[in-house]
């Protein structure tokens, strides 16, 4: 009886996010000629310098599709096809985010860097030559894998 009063308690100070309290955050794996496009962030200070797939936030009432092709014209002023997922997700925020990638290809356009630092095509022998955010080193890892895979 004590630990579920405990557990109660707990649950009160911290409840667990519902999922429509999860905010998503889709990143696109854009492959093209056996190697995948990473973009340096520029901002906040604390991530400047360092490596991500481009993508952003699901907004209410977006598929995570449509917000990853909306996010890739934004940032990077391209139209991209989406594909598979690519890894498992990825927590963010304590438990109140996911990261998702897919695997994605360009269908117009030449990536330019709008919301980024640099842009590098990197094949897979590559993908160390970068320092990646946390959150998508898990994906990078599994990237290999999934370089030939877009639909």
């Amino acid at each position: 009886m004590a630990n579920r009063v405990m557990a109660v308690r707990l649950a009160r100070c911290h409840p667990v996010p519902t999922f429509s309290d999860l905010r998503v955050i889709v990143g696109a794996a854009i492959v093209s000629d056996g190697r995948v496009l990473a973009c340096e962030r520029s901002d906040p200070p604390e991530v400047a310098g360092k490596w991500e797939f481009p993508g952003g936030k699901v907004e209410p009432g977006e598929t995570e599709e449509a917000a990853l092709v909306r996010e890739c014209e934004e940032e990077l002023g391209v139209v991209i096809a989406v594909g598979v997922r690519v890894g498992q997700d990825v927590p963010l925020g304590n438990g109140r985010a996911v990261l998702r990638v897919y695997a994605a290809q360009l269908v117009q356009g030449t990536p330019e860097p709008l919301e980024h630092s640099d842009l590098r095509w990197l094949a897979v022998d590559e993908l160390d030559s970068v320092t990646w955010l946390p959150a998508d080193a898990p994906i990078v890892a599994v990237l290999p894998a999934h370089m030939d895979i877009t639909r």
